[in-house]
């Protein structure tokens, strides 16, 4: 399938649409940098790119078990003028790459560029797709037929478990991967005592944590 973008998000799924009578299935969602792939400093070029130690024998697992796998990424960058899509398109061609090589394969991807520092057009104090808000996830919810009351987040950032809230999933996994070390303690403020979020030291804990 080729890549699309809907009212600006690039949205690249992998497999055709969900007839709209397809059973919901759970999905496990995944941010990119500094869970996926090493954090880097608005990192947009190919030969910078490198995948997080287990993160693609994890994934090679959930598709054995015939789960969705779904990165969603805010891109600010793009939104800032720091680099293009074509930069972001080439990028992502290499992470899928790397995957692909431990066996692995993600069945969508979804990329919001704005934010309230970009230039125009992507501007916004608070667009609905950009994490924590859901709008990303509901959009390859609505692809591939995917029940968020069923899915997890796995990610690095405290927006990334805000998602377990505002998308209304089973729950998240907060790895200590990329931003991981910043934000456990905001986590864990943010979320006291919930059952609902889960911390994992490495991917193998988060592979164990995520029910799906």
């Amino acid at each position: 399938m080729a890549h699309q973008f809907i009212d600006g998000v690039f949205f690249d799924p992998r497999e055709p649409r969900a007839p709209t009578d397809a059973a919901l299935r759970p999905a496990i969602f995944l941010d990119r940098d500094g869970c996926v792939i090493e954090l880097g400093d608005y990192l947009h070029k190919p030969e910078d790119v490198r995948l997080i130690d287990g993160a693609a024998a994890a994934i090679a697992e959930w598709n054995r078990r015939g789960v969705p796998v779904v990165i969603v990424t805010n891109q600010s960058g793009i939104g800032r003028g720091y680099y293009d899509w074509d930069a972001f398109i080439a990028t992502q061609a290499e992470v899928d790459r790397q995957l692909a090589l431990g066996g692995a394969m993600v069945n969508a991807v979804v990329a919001c560029p704005f934010h309230a520092d970009a230039l125009p057009p992507h501007r916004h104090p608070d667009h609905p797709a950009r994490k924590p808000n859901p709008g990303m996830l509901r959009m390859a919810a609505d692809w591939l037929r995917l029940d968020l009351a069923r899915s997890w987040i796995i990610g690095d950032s405290l927006s990334d478990m805000r998602l377990v809230e505002t998308a209304r999933l089973a729950g998240g996994v907060h790895v200590m991967t990329g931003y991981g070390e910043r934000d456990r303690e905001r986590i864990r403020h943010a979320f006291p005592a919930s059952p609902l979020i889960h911390y994992a030291d490495h991917w193998s804990d988060a592979m164990g944590a995520a029910a799906c």
